[in-house]
């Protein structure tokens, strides 16, 4: 049985208030990407948020519990994690 693999990006921010608004923002027409790169403290921020292709378990599991139940291309969030607060978009993803 073949691996369910997703591609995602997203937003990382130190407070549920701020991941909130971005989320505001992207639903109003802001890049997300663009979003990414200006306020995500994640190095992948540099990619617009791109974290690129990975399996279940690979990230932690209040990601994966999203990434592989949302659905596709809809911006999921604030999703809290030990990292602090995310805005999740499932790109693609194989089942």
């Amino acid at each position: 049985m073949a691996t369910a693999t997703a591609t995602a990006r997203h937003i990382l921010v130190s407070s549920e208030e701020q991941c909130q608004q971005l989320k505001d923002e992207i639903e109003a027409g802001a890049d997300f990407g663009g979003v990414a790169k200006a306020h995500s403290s994640c190095p992948s921020g540099a990619q617009g948020g791109d974290l690129g292709s990975f399996g279940p378990g690979q990230m932690v599991p209040e990601f994966d519990q999203v990434v592989f139940s949302a659905d596709i291309n809809t911006v999921q969030g604030p999703v809290k994690t030990q990292f602090g607060y995310h805005l999740l978009e499932v790109t693609s993803r194989t089942d």
